[in-house]
């Protein structure tokens, strides 16, 4: 039997699908925007269950020191460091640490549509957690939650952006002898409040699924290195700040409470 030969028909649809071929973009083709797309997000592990229900599993490997080079600063509001966006690089310095642990999902009180809980103290925020049989997060932990496997330097990826979470709003003047005064304190927090209920914002999500890491409200953590104190504070808060998940502020003690200072709990798996 004679084999059917190629017509100009079949020539000329075999070329298009070439062409087409050619044309499409490459799952490993660099950015097109100056280097400044997001880095892939590997998928989080399925879950095994040794969490409860309202907090959240978190496996992976923790890097002390990675490369994140800003390629773009916005400019200084009150000497805030802030980024508008970051390269794509994602390299370790230094050997990581295997992490598995449970995060509420949201800013304590952990319930989704309610007003984070804010002016407590480091060592408030630890006595609460441990009331309900968890403990305040470490700081590579709370940092792992954040930025996920692919060590984004916002939890929603490499560019800042104001519309995703609850960060750069105008600060008022604060008036620190009110919040200092036990009979105006209250007043004075509720003044300045600007934060948003846990969960308002469905962009403002880790790759973890933890919702509100950057910005909303200050988050307090055990900064693993007890320098100069045993607390830091994780993710910054709907002010001008940097607000991203690697920085911590270390400068204010475990009796320190503040207007935006807020937290979320931890615990081991299947404690």
């Amino acid at each position: 039997m004679r084999r059917a030969g190629r017509g100009p028909a079949t020539f000329a649809l075999a070329l298009a699908a070439a062409v087409a071929v050619a044309l499409a973009p490459s799952a490993h083709a660099g950015p097109a925007n100056g280097g400044e797309e997001t880095p892939q997000v590997p998928a989080p592990p399925e879950p095994s269950g040794a969490c409860p229900a309202s907090m959240l599993e978190v496996t992976g490997d923790y890097c002390p020191e990675v490369d994140q080079r800003c390629l773009r600063w916005i400019p200084s509001e009150k000497g805030a460091e802030r980024c508008a966006a970051f390269a794509p690089s994602t390299k370790c310095k230094q050997p990581t640490a295997k992490k598995h642990f449970c995060i509420d999902k949201f800013e304590y009180p952990n319930k989704q549509g309610e007003k984070p809980v804010v002016m407590k103290s480091w060592t408030e925020a630890q006595d609460v957690c441990r009331a309900a049989g968890k403990r305040l997060c470490g700081d590579s932990e709370w940092t792992l939650a954040c930025e996920g496997t692919a060590r984004l330097p916002y939890p929603y990826g490499t560019k800042r952006d104001a519309t995703a979470c609850n960060i750069d709003k105008t600060l008022p003047f604060v008036d620190q002898r009110a919040l200092a005064d036990p009979q105006r304190a209250k007043a004075e927090a509720n003044r300045l409040w600007q934060g948003e209920p846990s969960g308002a914002r469905p962009a403002c999500v880790s790759p973890f699924g933890v919702y509100d890491m950057t910005g909303n409200v200050d988050e307090w953590v055990v900064n693993e290195s007890g320098k100069p104190f045993k607390s830091g504070l994780k993710g910054g808060y709907w002010g001008p700040v940097r607000a991203r998940c690697r920085p911590m502020t270390t400068g204010h003690g475990e009796s320190f409470p503040f207007y935006e200072t807020g937290f979320r709990c931890c615990a081991d798996p299947g404690h």
